[in-house]
């Protein structure tokens, strides 16, 4: 018999006392359809307030599998997949919601794939029907601007639901960096890929915990990590709009000096100040953004603050 190999599920966890059972029951019936796979079960407790711990520890009674670790307070999505890559054990590790939306039933597909010899098996989703206009356009340009500007390419329309290798997990715990981008650190890391395609689920209970500002900073958290173009594209502009005005000028000096046409100044000189000024602050804004990051590095504080582990 081929020896068997430890799976680690990793589930971030934040109020979802409704679903908690409902998670466990499927995806423990999938797992015993998996030859020579034994699996644990690593729950994040990213802070709740609801009884989502408490939900926990009665499923842990019937599923010893279960590894429970509760923070501090509520530390967000990326840090709670940070604490969960840590601690897990497995040869190959499975980060998933509990939401149900990502269907379990890929994770048999992943290590079929696995056994192939893939490093790293991405769940793609094939459409996105479900989510709304604004979430599918905001999505689509999001990942097109990210890959223009950014490197290595992100896949688009892959969340965290992948199955990676235990090498793969070791390279992005090795990472030092406490502001993470956990996509584009999957990306980043590289190794043997493939991808399997499968259609999103409705959510089984409860209620998506981002919002549309929440995205707007997560999307903006992505296109400055990976990548100066932005930075760079200030320069250009600055570039530009320095020759526009030197030509400007000396159409001006032309129109004074040698055809005697008086240049009236208010009105254009209102409208170079504002539109400069307005440059000036967006410019100053993306310099903010990448120093803030780096000032945040720079304090070197831990990623998360664990209270305890069950």
């Amino acid at each position: 018999m081929a020896e068997n190999k430890l799976l680690s599920i990793i589930v971030p966890v934040y109020n979802e006392e409704h679903v908690l059972s409902m998670f466990m029951k499927r995806v423990a019936e999938i797992l015993k359809t998996i030859p020579d796979i034994e699996a644990e079960y690593i729950f994040i407790n990213d802070g709740s307030t609801d009884r989502t711990l408490e939900n926990l520890i009665t499923l842990k009674s019937t599923y010893p599998q279960i590894k429970i670790i509760d923070f501090s307070r509520n530390f967000g999505k990326e840090a709670a997949l940070t604490a969960g890559l840590q601690h897990a054990k497995g040869a190959i590790t499975i980060p998933i919601d509990v939401d149900l939306q990502d269907p379990p039933e890929l994770i048999a597909e992943m290590v079929v794939k696995w056994r192939e010899g893939f490093d790293v098996v991405l769940a793609h989703r094939s459409n996105r029907d479900s989510d709304s206009f604004l979430k599918r356009f905001s999505a689509k340009w999001f990942y097109k601007l990210h890959n223009k500007i950014s490197s290595p390419p992100m896949p688009d329309n892959v969340g965290d639901y992948r199955l990676m290798s235990r090498q793969v997990v070791d390279a992005l715990n090795s990472l030092p960096e406490s502001t993470r981008f956990m996509k584009g650190l999957f990306a980043w890391v590289g190794f043997k890929s493939t991808q399997i395609e499968y259609v999103r689920e409705e959510r089984a209970a409860g209620e998506s915990k981002f919002n549309g500002w929440k995205l707007w900073n997560f999307a903006l958290e992505g296109l400055t990590s990976f990548g100066t173009v932005p930075l760079r594209i200030w320069t250009y502009l600055g570039v530009l709009v320095a020759g526009i005005s030197f030509i400007l000028t000396l159409k001006i000096l032309i129109q004074v000096l040698f055809m005697g046409i008086d240049v009236p100044g208010y009105a254009s000189l209102m409208v170079a100040v504002t539109f400069l000024g307005g440059l000036q602050l967006i410019g100053i804004g993306t310099l903010g953004e990448y120093l803030g990051r780096t000032y945040m590095e720079s304090k070197n504080r831990p990623v998360f603050i664990i209270r305890k582990i069950l």
